[in-house]
């Protein structure tokens, strides 16, 4: 047997789980049957396939065995986009993860010990017989992640202001000369998926019409849909309170945003950027595209971390 060494950073989501290199939605299926179609992970004589049906909002991600199903489809994906020859082959695994801000004193060694003393696990995903074992764990907050991807960008600033708009919660952060001021930062459960139950809700409820998250999407990107302009319209001007209100809320908080800058981070932050754009309660800003960053910037820190030990 031989042993390759492999660094996973993963951000675990509410609505996405990200790799540096994938993205997929945090839901799975759990089958005694193998599944006729699809990819699959067989693991502990069970069969697991990826599902479009997220899991529900955990505060906690450590409750139970769902996150981690997850957490290996993250790593044999990692390993089979780094092409890694997995017959006769241990992985070792060190995972650098997050929590936000808001949960990390709290939560953070719990989070760490859930991946930890698992010893080897052996498990089938495309035909192909992975073993490995997580032999090490670090956890840093989320959003300050993400900035280091883009330091450059916000040196420069001695206050910088995190918002990061995700499924279902929105967390702000406050960075000062780069670093995270931990006093400063809350997770809200306001992220996108409210928005989504409250049109699907109103627009049902006007028009007899079932939206999917989808379709809300497409509508507030400004795409051609089926839909009819009223109820396009409707969607649109509820886009429009829901980051009004959002934006209130950080300012009856405290958080300045029309000062030093605002970073942007999350996929809800990129379907909202043309709303937050035009705000007038935002000043300077920055939008991290890249929807994997803070997996990257778990990466980051980790490799820092190493060198500092």
């Amino acid at each position: 047997m031989m042993y390759q060494k492999i660094i996973v950073p993963i951000d675990h989501g509410n609505r996405n789980l990200k790799t540096e290199q994938h993205v997929f939605t945090s839901g799975i299926l759990e089958s005694d049957c193998k599944p006729v179609l699809g990819e699959f992970l067989q693991y502990n004589g069970r069969y697991y396939t990826l599902s479009e049906q997220r899991i529900p909002y955990m505060r906690d991600k450590s409750s139970d065995e769902r996150f981690f199903i997850l957490t290996l489809f993250g790593i044999v994906m990692e390993a089979e986009h780094q092409r890694i020859n997995a017959e006769n082959t241990i992985l070792p695994v060190e995972l650098p993860v997050g929590l936000p801000p808001k949960h990390y004193g709290a939560l953070h060694k719990k989070f760490r010990d859930y991946f930890m003393d698992r010893g080897r696990q052996c498990l089938i995903y495309k035909g192909r017989e992975y073993q490995m074992e997580i032999t090490d764990a670090a956890v840093f907050p989320q959003d300050y992640a993400a900035a280091m991807t883009i330091y450059p960008k916000i040196s420069s600033f001695n206050k910088v202001t995190t918002v990061d708009i995700g499924g279902f919660t929105l967390d702000y952060l406050l960075l000062r000369g780069g670093r995270p001021d931990l006093s400063v930062c809350d997770s809200l459960e306001r992220g996108v998926i409210t928005l989504y139950n409250t049109i699907i809700s109103r627009v049902n409820s006007e028009y007899d019409i079932l939206l999917e998250d989808a379709d809300i999407d497409s509508i507030i990107k400004g795409e051609k849909t089926d839909y009819d302009m009223q109820v396009a319209r409707m969607v649109q001007d509820m886009t429009k309170t829901y980051v009004d209100d959002l934006l209130g809320t950080l300012r009856e908080r405290g958080i300045d945003l029309k000062t030093g800058c605002v970073v942007f981070i999350g996929g809800g932050a990129l379907l909202l950027r043309e709303y937050l754009e035009n705000s007038d309660k935002v000043g300077k800003c920055v939008f991290i595209e890249d929807i994997c960053a803070n997996a990257k910037g778990y990466g980051l820190l980790y490799q820092v971390q190493k060198k500092g030990r």
